[in-house]
C-alpha cells in the first residue's frame, strides 16, 4: 500500500467521546458540513472529518504507476484513527462512507463503538452492480437492491455522452447540476449554497481529476465487498435515509434488517446530500446514538 498523506481535522475537546466521519467516494470530507460538525462538537464530541486519497488535500496517486484497491481506501481509516490516538470510535458514514464503515465493524469491531450510516447501502449487497444495469438498461437480477430513480439514471445517462466541461466555471455548473439531483425533491434547492460549496470543493482540491481513481480502484478489485456477512456487526448501529433519497432508496431497510439490533430512521425530506434542514435531526439522532 502506497503512503499517500491523507488530510484529517479535528473538532472538540480531545477528551470527549471520538466521532469519526467518513465521507463517500470521490468526496471531499468537506461535504460533512461545518454546521453539522459543529453541532455535534457543542454536543460533547470530538469530532474528525478528512479527505479519502485522491481528493481534497490528501495526496494524489498516479494509478498507472501505483494502483490501489478500496481496501486501501478502508485502511485509510485505521490510518486516520492511529494519527489521532484513536482505539476506536463511533464511525459516522455517508454514502460509500457508510459501506465501508459496516466493513470495518465487520473486521475490527474492537475499533468501533457504534456505527451511524446514512445515505448507504448494504455491505456485499450488489449496489454498483445494480446502479450499472439501470444506467445501461439492463434487466435487474431477482432480488437485487431497489434501483435508483429515474431522473438520477437519466441524469447519468446525458453525463456520461456529454462531452468533459472545459473550464473552471462549466465544471463547477456541473457539479452543482449534479448536487442538485443528489439533493432530490423533498426539500428546496439552494443554489447560492450549492455554488459556495462547489467552488470551495474545486479550489481546495490538490487535482480533481483524480477522484476518478475511486473508480479505477473499484475497478480494479469488483469483489471488495464481503458477502453474507452483516449479521457479525456488534457495534450498536443507527441507519439513516432521506424520504427522497434519489440514488439508493430502500437500502437503509436492508442495512437494518440484516445488521442485528440495528434501527432505521427516515429523514423527511432529505435525499443524498446533507442540506441545513436537516442537521438539527441528524445532530441530535447521531448525539444520542453515541451517548456514552
Amino acid at each position: 500500500m502506497q503512503n499517500v498523506n491523507i488530510w484529517s481535522e479535528e473538532f472538540g475537546a480531545e477528551t470527549d467521546a471520538p466521532i469519526l466521519l467518513i465521507m463517500g467516494s470521490m468526496s471531499q470530507g468537506i461535504l460533512w458540513p461545518d454546521e453539522l460538525v459543529g453541532r455535534l462538537t457543542a454536543g460533547g464530541r470530538r469530532v474528525i472529518r478528512y479527505d479519502h486519497r485522491d481528493t481534497g488535500q490528501s495526496g494524489t496517486v498516479d494509478f498507472a504507476a501505483e494502483p490501489y484497491t478500496w481496501d486501501d481506501i478502508k485502511n485509510d481509516i485505521y490510518r486516520v484513527m492511529d494519527t489521532h490516538g484513536l482505539e476506536s470510535a463511533h464511525l459516522v458514514g455517508h454514502s460509500a462512507g457508510g459501506l465501508l464503515g459496516q466493513f470495518v465493524a465487520v473486521e475490527r469491531p474492537q475499533r468501533v463503538r457504534s456505527l451511524t450510516v446514512i445515505a448507504s447501502s448494504p455491505l456485499g449487497g450488489g449496489e454498483s452492480q445494480v446502479l450499472v444495469r439501470a444506467l445501461t438498461g439492463q434487466p435487474q437480477s431477482e432480488g437485487s437492491l431497489p434501483e435508483p430513480t429515474p431522473e438520477f439514471v437519466d441524469f447519468y445517462r446525458a453525463l456520461m455522452a456529454a462531452p468533459p466541461p472545459q473550464d473552471r466555471r462549466a465544471l463547477i455548473d456541473g457539479m452543482i447540476a449534479e448536487q442538485r439531483v443528489l439533493h432530490g425533491t423533498g426539500l428546496p434547492f439552494d443554489e447560492d449554497a450549492a455554488r459556495r460549496l462547489q467552488e470551495r470543493i474545486y479550489d481546495r482540491a490538490r487535482d480533481l481529476s483524480s477522484v476518478a481513481n475511486h473508480r479505477l480502484a473499484a475497478m480494479a478489485k469488483p469483489d471488495f465487498e464481503p458477502v453474507g456477512v452483516l449479521h457479525h456487526v456488534k457495534a450498536p448501529t443507527l441507519v439513516i435515509e432521506g424520504s427522497h433519497e434519489p440514488a439508493k432508496p430502500g437500502h437503509g431497510a436492508v442495512i437494518a434488517e440484516q445488521v442485528p439490533g440495528a434501527r432505521l430512521m427516515i429523514v423527511a425530506g432529505m435525499g443524498h446530500t446533507l442540506p441545513s434542514e436537516v442537521h438539527e435531526e441528524l445532530a441530535a439522532a447521531i448525539l444520542a446514538h453515541t451517548a456514552e
